[in-house]
């Protein structure tokens, strides 16, 4: 199973989760990437190819281990996709496809609306283990230009099938590390390693990154990151793992997919400060948040590994006092 070079964040973006047989009032936008070889080579297509590289080769360009000092934005050596698959492009691997035209928009997480680079300022904080990145840089211009540049044609609000990870159906008992741990040894330590560091690139200091990423450990996503919530996790598993799955053909139960992403969450990574922070209306948290406080009463482990009905009817209750 390999979690690919593209950061499980935008942390879980915003976004439509549109599968088949999902009623909807309106059908979901045709699924169209934009392609950027077709963009002239003026100041615009250039901001846009940064963009995209920004995405792409991240740790070599803004990571930890860059010559300049001054550009080690990003706290750890993954790439963006290694998250959102194929540099935002893929059905069901966190796309960043349609995504600029969700914003602004209310976050939850800080209970204010937000902006799309208060979006990206998230997941470098989260995702990457890094540092805001300086609000008129060159490098957010690029970022905000490339996701720009993928939304193109699509409409304001639009739902756009194949955002998201999937949405497979939730075990009526908790993910299980313990299982999941027999899986990860079966199906993914191949490429991950049994210790969950991930295959560099190259070599340590080059800053060339992971050709596999790690899943945990010092160099990996933060517990304040999306992918450190075991539903976006879970799917995200089962619709692309291990590397060159189709979503519409997953190599992995269902079962095994919550069993895999439970023992992984359940590993050690960095950790993010001033956590309680987040969600500062407690019954808009979502069920999975593997840390408090909550509005509800079921424990953390319940949070972090499941089942999630009973807490799900506890905030229905909470927000309809």
């Amino acid at each position: 199973m390999t979690i690919r070079p593209a950061m499980f964040s935008l942390s879980l973006m915003a976004g439509a989760l549109a599968l088949p047989g999902m009623a909807d009032a309106a059908p979901p936008a045709k699924w169209t990437v934009p392609d950027i070889s077709h963009l002239p080579n003026d100041d615009w297509g250039k901001t846009v190819r940064y963009g995209h590289d920004l995405i792409a080769r991240t740790a070599s360009l803004i990571g930890p281990e860059v010559k300049d000092s001054h550009r080690r934005l990003s706290g750890n050596n993954l790439n963006c996709q290694s998250c959102h698959i194929d540099a935002g492009t893929r059905q069901f691997g966190l796309p960043l496809v349609g995504v600029y035209a969700d914003f602004p928009n209310y976050r939850a997480r800080s209970g204010a609306v937000g902006t799309i680079e208060d979006r990206i300022q998230g997941c470098m904080t989260r995702s990457m283990n890094g540092k805001p990145l300086p609000p008129d840089s060159a490098e957010m211009t690029a970022m905000v230009a490339y996701l720009k540049f993928l939304s193109s044609g699509i409409a304001v609000g639009a739902k756009t099938f194949g955002r998201g990870s999937g949405a497979m159906p939730e075990l009526t008992r908790a993910a299980d590390p313990v299982k999941g741990k027999r899986i990860y040894q079966k199906t993914c330590a191949a490429c991950h390693q049994v210790n969950g560091a991930g295959q560099r690139a190259g070599r340590t200091g080059d800053a060339q990154g992971y050709s596999v990423p790690p899943l945990w450990g010092p160099d990996s996503f933060n517990t304040g990151a999306g992918m450190y919530r075991l539903i976006g996790a879970a799917n995200f598993i089962h619709s692309n793992m291990p590397d060159g799955t189709h979503w519409n053909k997953p190599a992995i139960s269902t079962t095994d997919a919550w069993d895999v992403a439970a023992y992984i969450e359940s590993r050690p990574r960095p950790g993010r400060a001033n956590l309680a922070r987040d969600y500062p209306r407690r019954n808009e948290k979502p069920v999975d948040t593997p840390y408090g406080p909550y509005a509800d009463h079921a424990p953390v482990t319940q949070h972090k590994y499941g089942p999630f009905a009973a807490i799900r009817v506890a905030l229905k209750a909470s927000r309809a006092k």
